[in-house]
């Protein structure tokens, strides 16, 4: 039985120093992250969602969309249609990993709730909104709040006893 945090501490991946090294590698490393720690995703919720050739395929099209607009040369004297043409597979290489990356968070997404269901019986909710416009780091940030949500889950529906009193009035003395 795993304990709630056993993700998080094999993860070892704080939200904020995620979003800040993208900013720092150009958008590289959520795509290191992804491959270096997804292993790790599947071996604790026990649910493979995805391949390493998924990645690898995220990868090829956010690395051939920096790439193709730089490989045409401007034309001094007009209009340059390889260029336009390069841009524009650009662009769409561009939209292909980012629909890449939305299937991996929705992917990830049910998966964490599955294994918070099956393994600590609770629902989790992650709002479908950010899954789909923060990806990634919205599901590290999921990950990492897993401990928390658990413990509100407890507190709303957990099994604790009420004291004997119940009533605000019992602990009112007379005459003061």
């Amino acid at each position: 039985m795993h304990d709630v945090t056993t993700l998080k501490t094999q993860l070892q991946t704080n939200t904020l120093h995620l979003a800040l090294l993208t900013v720092a590698t150009g958008g590289i490393y959520p795509l290191l992250w992804l491959y270096k720690n997804q292993s790790t995703v599947f071996s604790v919720t026990g649910n493979t969602f995805s391949s390493a050739s998924f990645i690898i395929w995220i990868a090829v099209c956010t690395g051939l969309s920096r790439v193709l607009p730089g490989l045409s040369s401007p034309d001094e004297y007009g209009y340059n249609a390889a260029g336009e043409t390069l841009t524009i597979l650009a662009g769409l290489l561009t939209l292909g990993g980012s629909v890449l990356y939305i299937i991996w968070a929705f992917k990830a997404r049910t998966a964490l709730q599955h294994y918070a269901l099956q393994t600590f019986r609770f629902e989790l909710k992650m709002n479908v909104f950010y899954t789909l416009v923060f990806n990634v780091y919205y599901v590290v940030y999921c990950i990492n709040a897993l401990p928390e949500a658990l413990a509100k889950h407890t507190i709303i529906y957990g099994q604790t006893t009420m004291p004997e009193s119940t009533s605000g009035t019992d602990n009112i003395t007379k005459g003061e």
